[in-house]
């Protein structure tokens, strides 16, 4: 017996019962919920946040290159590429996530559900911060 379209009921549950649905959302697969167009200005908040997430990325990048290229060489050996390779992977880590952020907030909007917790915040923190601290270390020792 069905309480829905290929939804099998769970004996013993009544078809107006609100445990029977309860449970059934609850066992419900991810890609099985049923999804709404979300209002067009929320998907385009979130595409202008992803777009800048790959913008800070982008400068990030920029930076890298640019400490790699234009800055003379620093009384540590290898520390200006160091530097270097510190913006660029975090530039590397900011562009991969942003794409699954934006879907994960997309699919979330779709299906009327609360956002998800993002962690690229934190890491774009914390990368900045182990940046600044190593270029402040370089410049103390130089």
């Amino acid at each position: 017996m069905t309480s829905g379209p290929g939804r099998a009921r769970r004996p013993g549950t009544g078809t107006g019962c609100l445990h029977s649905t309860v449970v059934a959302a609850e066992q419900e697969e991810p890609e099985e919920q049923e999804e709404s167009e979300p209002d067009y200005r929320f998907t385009l908040a979130n595409e202008r946040t992803f777009l800048a997430w790959i913008r800070t990325a982008l400068g990030l990048l920029a930076g890298g290159v640019a400490v790699h290229q234009l800055v003379p060489d620093l009384a540590v050996p290898g520390a200006r590429t160091a530097l270097a390779a510190l913006c660029v992977a975090l530039a590397a880590v900011l562009a991969a996530g942003s794409y699954p952020r934006w879907r994960n907030a997309q699919r979330a909007m779709r299906r009327g559900r609360p956002l998800p917790r993002g962690h690229l915040i934190l890491v774009l923190a914390g990368g900045v911060l182990v940046i600044t601290a190593f270029a402040a270390v370089l410049v103390v020792a130089g």
